[in-house]
Order: C-alpha cells, then structure tokens, then sequence
C-alpha cells in the first residue's frame, strides 16, 4: 500500500498532528522558562505540575466524549480551544499587556484543550486503518512526530528571546488553519452500532473501570511503560551520567580544529544523532524491514534498543555512545510501528478512545520512573543500572510475546466465524 491509498482522514490527520506536535514542542518548554522567569524555578515547578495534572484529567475527559459525541466535534473543540488560547497567550506577553497570571492560566488551559482532543485523533487513525495497513500508517506517523520534534526544538531555541509574543501569534494562526482543516475535510469516524452510549460523571468512570479491568491491555500498558521508562533515561540518569561522568575529549580532527566536547555537549550530540536518524531511516524503514515479520521486527527492535541504552549507561567513549545511538535508533524504528498496530488490533472498538487515553499512562509512568532513577543511580553503579534497562527489555519482550500470541487466536476466532456469518 501506498501512502495516496491510505483513507483521507489518515493523511489530514497525520498533517495537522505534525503542526499540532510543532507547536507544542516549540512552545511548551518557552512557556516553563517564562514561568520560571516571572516566580523563580520552585514556583514554576509547582505550577508546571499543575498544568501537567489538568492536562491528565483532559485526556481522560476527552476519551469519554469522542466516544459520547463522536471524535470530529471533539477534535473541533480542541483546536478551537488551542486557537483562542494561544491567541491570548500572546497578548498576554506583548508590550501592551504583560500577566504572569493569564500565562499560567492559559498555558493550564491550553494543555487542557491539546489534551482533550488527543485520544479522539489518536482512535480516528485506528477507526479507518487495516490491520495491514497500519505498519505503514505508524511508520509515517512516527516520522512525522520525530520531524516536528526536530523542527519545533530548533524554531523555539533559536527565536525565544525577543520574539515570543509573535510565535505565539504565529501559533493561534497555525492552530487556526487546522481547525478550518479539521471542520471542513476530515469526516466522522467513530463506529457505530446501534447502542446508546452512557453519558455522565458515572458512565465515564464505569467505561474506565473496564478498561482497568481488561488484562490484555494492562499487558500492552505495563509493556509500553517498561519501554517509555527506558527511552525517558537520555534525559534524566542518562543525562546527570554523562555531566558527571564524561571526560571531556575529542571526537575529531579536521586540519589544526580539533574541538573537546564535555558530557552536556555528549548528550546533545547523542539527542542530535537519534533525532536525525529517526527522520531520514524511517523514510526507508519499510523498503528494509518489509521481509521481518511483526515478531522479528519487535523483538529484535526492543532487544537493540535496549542493548543501546544499556552501553549509554556505562560507556564514556564518544564514538561508543555515538554507535550505540545508531543501534537504539534502528531498533526504535523497527519496533515503534508494529507496537502501535498491536495496540490498535487488541482495543475494544466502541471505547477506543478511552483506551487510547489510558494508553497514555505509559509516558506518565515511564517519566516518573526515569526521575526515580536518577535518585538510584546516585547509590548504584552505573553497571547496576545498565542491568535494569536490560532487564526491562527482555520483560517487554515478554509480555510482547504474549500479546501477539492473544491477537493470532483473536485473528483464527475471526476467521472461523466468517462463514457461519456470511452464510
């Protein structure tokens, strides 16, 4: 399959997340450092955590009402929501009027609105995809992410100072072009079967209960979270590592230049080689894996990238790091696609976005615990946390094992009752 034979809403929707992922990788961390500016780095943790808080509830919030109302009006909401906030956002920091308070205020509400709207986009990319075609939706999705990462870090570091007012005037412009986008072109995805959906405060929590309940997805969460904590490392244990650690040295000589990079300048370098990779292989990344199967592409992605995190965890040889980032990202992109269309293939149709709510979660978790780590890795070696992220590999590895084993017998039942239906 091509990508002009993908279903309409997959291609818009793919287009709008990029400019909606610029957006917020652009401007989320200048928001926290004009917090931090106006009350001090405590007060703007503590008001950063307030706004990371909100945003959870949204998320939960919006998984419930793309399944009440259906994801387009959802979507709608959200990006109007986004447009008026961000437009606030700069006139809240321009000549004319400068708040502390509206920033916070409308940053908190900002996130809620990003928020809401995410399950509902995350469930219409499922609603109108195939299990063979979701590979590649996943592959250019990904692609996608990591270009506006790429993108959006560059544009925020480069024009903060003096110019913050007009990129968030040139974000409320963005966001208004995708909601006009959004309610013209993308069509109505949710499915439908006849049932009347439970509304409410009760219904919502009623429909979270039994996606708690359901033991194949914890599986595919708790599987996710291993593997977020592991990625979330470079910023956190990782990190602290290679500013301690690291002794300055030289990668290269050209000529009589021959410039020393210390362990922050490691990790930018380490951040920059997977960020660049992720982009240019992924283009790629169908034409080389297309003879693995899902099993082989999974495991052997999740065992590299967990290889590669293990030698960034003891390693101080520049080039060692640098190979090891080659390694992790390779496997990144290997297994990133098929872990996607394995969760796609194993939610419940009609609470979709509750599940990709819940989903979620992973990213939460696997935060919390990379900043549980830097506290360990102050009383362990650093070989002793090189054995952790190996062991959380082969324990995703696992429960991966699991799963696809639940989709093949789902996928034989599927079959086995085709006929007795058709008949």
């Amino acid at each position: 399959m091509k990508i002009g034979e993908l279903h309409p809403n997959i291609r818009l929707r793919i287009g709008v997340g990029f400019v909606q992922r610029l957006l917020a990788v652009m401007l989320m961390p200048l928001l926290v450092i004009r917090l931090s500016e106006l009350y001090g780095a405590a007060a703007a943790g503590a008001l950063t955590l307030a706004v990371a808080g909100a945003g959870i509830a949204a998320n939960f919030l919006g998984g419930h009402l793309a399944d009440v109302y259906g994801r387009r009006p959802v979507l709608v909401a959200g990006e109007l929501g986004a447009t008026l906030t961000f437009a606030l956002l700069a006139l809240a920091n321009s000549p004319w009027w400068s708040s502390g308070w509206a920033t916070f205020a409308l940053f908190l509400l900002n996130t809620c609105c990003a928020q809401l709207a995410i399950p509902a986009a995350e469930a219409m990319m499922v609603d109108v995809s195939t299990p063979e075609s979701r590979p590649l939706v996943y592959t250019i999705n990904y692609w996608s992410i990591n270009l506006a990462f790429t993108v959006g870090a560059l544009i925020g570091g480069f024009f903060y100072e003096g110019h913050f007012a007009r990129l968030l005037t040139g974000a409320a412009v963005l966001s208004a072009l995708t909601t006009a986008v959004i309610g013209r072109w993308l069509s109505e995805t949710a499915p439908r079967t006849g049932k009347d959906v439970a509304r409410g405060v009760g219904a919502m929590l009623r429909g979270y209960l039994a996606v708690a309940r359901d033991t194949v997805f914890l599986r595919v969460l708790v599987a996710a979270a291993l593997i977020s904590s592991v990625e979330m490392q470079i910023g956190y244990y990782i990190a602290v590592r290679l500013a301690d650690e690291f002794p300055t040295q030289v990668l290269a000589r050209i000529g009589s230049w021959a410039p020393a990079v210390d362990g922050t300048a490691m990790l930018g370098i380490l951040r920059a080689v997977n960020a660049a990779l992720v982009v240019v292989l992924v283009l790629f990344a169908k034409s080389l894996l297309t003879r693995l199967s899902d099993r082989a592409r999974l495991y052997a992605g999740i065992a590299v990238f967990a290889v590669g995190y293990m030698v960034w965890a003891v390693s101080n040889t520049g080039w060692v790091l640098i190979a090891a980032a080659v390694v992790l990202t390779v496997g990144e992109i290997a297994a990133v696609p098929v872990r996607q269309a394995l969760l796609a293939d194993l939610v419940d149709p009609e609470a979709r976005t509750k599940y990709m709510a819940a989903y979620a979660l992973n990213a939460r978790v696997g935060l919390l615990v990379a900043s549980l780590c830097v506290t360990l890795g102050a009383f362990v070696p650093s070989l002793a946390m090189s054995l952790l992220y190996g062991t959380a590999g082969l324990a995703a590895i696992l429960l991966y094992r699991s799963l696809l084993r639940v989709r093949e017998e789902r996928r034989s039942l599927e079959q086995e009752q085709t006929p007795v239906q058709t008949a």
